[in-house]
């Protein structure tokens, strides 16, 4: 009604959507405030459908995990920077290119077969599932 941040709003929205869970145990976790673009992995949501020059197609889930390290902002920091410097990721990053260093990123890939979707034990597709990793 007011439009002000009400802190008890953000608790109510968690404790209400059960499904918010992982994300603000990531948030609230060792990385939950990258220092930027170039210091934080990044993952598809999505499950997507591939299929190879056979014919054959996967489901896969998309990962990017950085070659810098993870390194994060103390949230004292990042309620400075969004004040003071909301540009300061993208900033970050234009600089660093900009002198020569690029930041890279591996890319990963989770495979299921047809046959793994139809027999696992969670939904696959469901967006507040995390895949096992091996």
């Amino acid at each position: 009604e007011t439009h002000l941040k009400d802190a008890d709003m953000f608790w109510d929205f968690l404790t209400l959507r059960p499904e918010s869970m992982h994300q603000v145990l990531y948030l609230f976790g060792d990385r939950g405030i990258p220092d930027g673009y170039r210091f934080m992995n990044g993952y598809g949501s999505h499950t997507f459908k591939l299929v190879n020059a056979q014919g054959v197609a996967h489901w896969v889930k998309f990962h990017y995990k950085t070659n810098q390290g993870i390194k994060n902002l103390s949230v004292d920091k990042a309620a400075e920077l969004a004040s003071s410097d909301p540009d300061y990721a993208i900033r970050d990053l234009y600089n660093a290119i900009a002198k020569g260093d690029c930041p890279s990123w591996t890319f990963y890939i989770q495979v299921m077969t047809m046959a793994q979707a139809e027999n696992c034990k969670f939904n696959p597709f469901d967006l507040t599932k995390v895949w096992p990793h091996s």
